[in-house]
């Protein structure tokens, strides 16, 4: 599936600042049903209750940590089972004072910052989730896509540039392309003939792409060096690449306008909140390129997404 918006990869700004204190303080600000039926109590330890609501919330946080193959039942006996040890551990830890300690009361503190700061952040992001902003960011994406040129492509990598004219000699003389990919190519994509399927412009190393643009379909390149070694290329086809139904890449977009909406609403809040940075001289600016911290885990530039795959050879 072709994708219109480039996100970046998840930052780890969410790695476990402390599991346990975690789970703690979401259960006593969890709103969640009342404990009756449809909130049965799922194990006992030493007397204190481990409900199906403290299961979910337990879910959500160590979720993402959890094998994804693993299937619903396993996963719902490891997290129980976790739930059950922390309160057998964390009642040895209490009778021991360890939450009395000032770097136990920081730890604690940020956590339910955090677990609040997620919490409201998860409400704008939501509300900022409208059809008309996932159809903006569909349409201008769309319009970057609109004309812009595709190349299909087939190459034959070798190392050295007598490697790669003995291969031009070869197709010369009548060798099949593919099957000449087949035998001499060191690229992944030789078993396939060599074939690179489409691709635009800047999906290629610029020596590669230069080339492959500018020949016709059926024509074969003169040895091309680049980063990996020495191209044959064969143009195959050219086309104007089409934008994908918004069906397609809708998960995606709604990914990005809700991201987008959190960032743009921390942003906000920083342009009236007093920020004193003591860490800094006095008239040095605070660096504010970074993502903004509960943006989420993956947040969005803050450029237009950029209707492109990342496809270098």
């Amino acid at each position: 599936m072709t994708n219109i918006v480039r996100l970046p990869k998840p930052a780890s700004r969410h790695a476990h600042l402390l599991v346990a204190a975690s789970l703690a303080v979401a259960a006593l600000t969890w709103a969640g049903p009342s404990r009756a039926d449809d909130d049965p109590v799922l194990a006992r330890v030493n007397g204190s209750e481990i409900h199906q609501s403290d299961l979910k919330v337990a879910e959500e946080e160590l979720g993402p940590s959890l094998p994804a193959q693993m299937d619903a039942a396993t996963k719902r006996e490891n997290i129980l089972n976790y739930l059950i040890d922390m309160k057998i551990v964390a009642k040895v830890a209490e009778d021991r004072k360890l939450g009395d300690s000032d770097d136990f009361k920081r730890r604690l503190d940020l956590t339910r910052q955090r677990l609040l700061m997620d919490a409201y952040l998860n409400q704008e992001g939501k509300a900022g989730l409208t059809d008309e902003a996932m159809h903006k960011v569909y349409d201008d994406a769309a319009k970057q896509i609109g004309g812009e040129q595709e190349v299909h492509a087939r190459h034959i990598l070798v190392e050295t540039e007598d490697e790669a004219k003995q291969v031009e000699a070869d197709l010369k003389k009548g060798a099949d392309f593919a099957e000449l990919a087949k035998k001499k190519s060191k690229d992944p994509g030789a078993s396939d003939g060599g074939d690179l399927g489409f691709f635009t412009k800047d999906q290629m190393v610029p020596e590669f792409s230069e080339v492959a643009f500018k020949l016709e379909p059926g024509q074969v390149s003169a040895p091309v060096k680049s980063q990996f070694g020495w191209h044959i290329i064969k143009v195959e086809e050219k086309r104007a690449r089409k934008a994908p139904d918004f069906a397609q890449v809708k998960g995606q977009i709604e990914t990005y306008v809700t991201r987008k909406a959190q960032a743009e609403f921390v942003e906000k809040l920083r342009k009236t909140a007093t920020i004193e940075r003591m860490d800094q001289a006095a008239n040095t600016p605070a660096k504010t390129d970074a993502p903004a911290p509960g943006a989420a885990k993956d947040a969005p530039a803050k450029d237009a997404p950029k209707p492109a795959d990342t496809k270098k050879k």
